[in-house]
């Protein structure tokens, strides 16, 4: 037993305070008996946070579980001490209840739970926690990323931010964003889980597979709507310059209570963890020149994982309507082979299931193909009476065969470079041009938009399809964002049955006429800056296109 004033080496108190890089408090994870230590620290744990600092051995008996409980106190005694000498907890002399000199000298310890013992247990107990996460898609952090946004913005058009709402705002939209980040990740893991189909349960999944498909699909509407909305926000307050101002705001809050003489080390050390978070932030919604965004990636893959998806239905509807797969061809052939009279049945078995024939194309080149064109070989001929193949003693004697020759010239490709400088510029400039001729300036009808080129209608029809994923049963109207945040689609639906044609070089376009309004952001900030163009939160203002 190690005394009060210093637990066992590499656990006696230091005069700094500064903890060693030792990890006995992990040790009894590794050792028999496990469970029964992990139900031990899992009382001190709960103890100290009812305020109660040190346990007797009888108390932590009768807080045990009956089904963990060892069968007597003196094997829990065994238990504490050992959990004492790898420093998960602390044994102090009990001298409250000495009234004889024989109860002073007879062994009794209270014992508490140390300062490593409650950060192993806190690290355990993050990590039971993470794996038995399955995440989800918050569609509701993506609108208080916007709200959050939105009031960011407000922050940075005063001409003296307060400090603390600044920092604060900071504050909510990187914990939304971080717990939507991480949510999606454990999400999307478990997800690829369950479509690789380890440990899943047919019929569960085969009734779970319903709202799971109409989650994919609601998150991802959301996506497309709200991820353009917050890459424009965010591209509007870069533009206005106040993302770096706020930033030191906040850093120059956070350094307020470092120690004297470090203060302005705390504050460059939290502008540059400031920095990191927003960056963070923007590359998740902002794609670049290179590089998509997170949320472009995640949009793919929530989308790819569908018709995986369905994909998992129809082999589980295959295996249950008794169709052989792969697993069930090979346990009929074993079959097979045990049930081969001999051994010459089983290799001619063999050679048939495996098609293994003498391999005459080991050598075969273009002479040896020219050479059969002129005398073809039927393929009755024996093996014994057809041509011989003559095979390179350097084969035979390495395994491999390599031609000798000159080696090939370096290839120029400064002209293929040049020209796709010149076709990626070609394209950036049909792009702009394809923006200006949709760009509406007002509302109009779809019937009005006359004559589309190829580029423009092929961006009219991505605008289109992302008004028309936001679309829900009974609205009139809706407001989309392009993925890169350079386009706005505001679509209303019309009741008097009329139809709208939009002739293109490659067909017409038909359907119900609608009122449209397409708007250049890119445009609109070159020319008057930046500008929120994000509608109201007026539901009547957000609802969707239907089709």
């Amino acid at each position: 037993m190690t005394s009060p004033a210093a637990g066992p080496e590499g656990y006696a108190d230091r005069a700094d305070g500064a903890a060693r890089a030792d990890y006995g408090p992990f040790a009894h994870l590794t050792v028999p008996n496990t469970a029964l230590y992990r139900s031990v620290m899992r009382v001190f744990t709960e103890a100290k946070e009812r305020f109660a600092v040190h346990l007797r051995p009888e108390d932590v008996y009768a807080a045990l579980a009956v089904p963990e409980r060892p069968s007597d106190i003196d094997a829990l005694a065994k238990a504490l001490d050992s959990l004492d000498d790898w420093g998960n907890l602390r044994a102090d002399p009990d001298t409250a209840r000495v009234t004889t000199p024989e109860d002073f000298y007879r062994k009794r310890f209270i014992y508490q739970l140390t300062q490593a013992g409650e950060a192993a247990e806190v690290a355990l107990g993050t990590y039971e926690t993470t794996l038995g996460r399955r995440g989800e898609l918050q569609a509701v952090a993506l609108h208080d990323i916007v709200s959050q946004l939105h009031a960011l913005l407000v922050i940075a058009a005063q001409d003296e931010p307060d400090p603390a709402k600044t920092h604060l705002t900071l504050v909510a939209l990187t914990e939304r964003f971080t717990a939507l980040a991480d949510n999606a990740r454990a999400f999307m893991g478990s997800l690829q889980r369950t479509i690789d189909l380890h440990g899943v349960e047919v019929d569960a999944f085969l009734a779970y597979k319903d709202r799971l498909i109409q989650y994919l699909e609601r998150f991802i509407q959301d996506l497309i709507t709200l991820g353009g909305r917050i890459a424009s926000l965010i591209g509007t307050l870069a533009e206005q310059g106040g993302v770096e101002p706020l930033l030191r705001l906040a850093a120059a809050r956070e350094a307020v209570d470092a120690a004297p003489g470090e203060t302005e080390a705390a504050e460059e050390e939290a502008y540059r963890r400031w920095r990191a978070r927003w960056r963070g932030l923007a590359d998740w919604f902002v794609s670049e020149e290179g590089r998509e965004s997170q949320a472009g990636l995640l949009r793919r893959r929530a989308l790819g994982s569908i018709p995986q998806l369905l994909s998992v239905v129809r082999q589980l509807n295959d295996r249950r309507a008794g169709r052989t797969d792969r697993s069930a061809d090979f346990r009929e052939l074993a079959r097979w082979f045990a049930e081969a009279p001999d051994d010459e049945a089983r290799h001619r078995l063999w050679r048939v299931a495996f098609g293994l024939h003498p391999a005459r194309h080991l050598t075969v080149d273009g002479d040896t193909l020219a050479a059969r064109q002129a005398e073809p070989v039927p393929a009755a001929i024996p093996w014994r009476e057809a041509e011989p193949l003559r095979i390179s003693p350097q084969l035979r004697r390495t395994g491999s065969y390599e031609r000798r020759g000159k080696p090939r010239r370096v290839a120029d490709r400064t002209e293929a470079r040049r020209q796709l400088a010149e076709l990626a510029a070609r394209q950036a400039r049909q792009t702009a041009e394809a923006r200006a001729a949709l760009a509406t300036g007002g509302e109009t009808r779809l019937s009005r938009l006359g004559q589309l080129d190829p580029t423009a209608f092929a961006l009219f029809l991505r605008l289109l399809g992302d008004a028309l994923s936001t679309w829900r049963p009974g609205m009139t109207r809706t407001v989309a964002t392009s993925g890169d945040g350079s386009m706005e689609i505001r679509l209303t639906a019309l009741d008097d049955g009329s139809r709208a044609e939009i002739r293109t070089p490659v067909g017409v376009f038909r359907g119900p006429d609608h009122l449209v309004e397409i708007i250049d952001l890119a445009e609109v900030r070159r020319r008057d800056g930046p500008v929120d163009r994000t509608p109201p939160d007026d539901p009547e203002d957000s609802e969707g296109f239907h089709g």
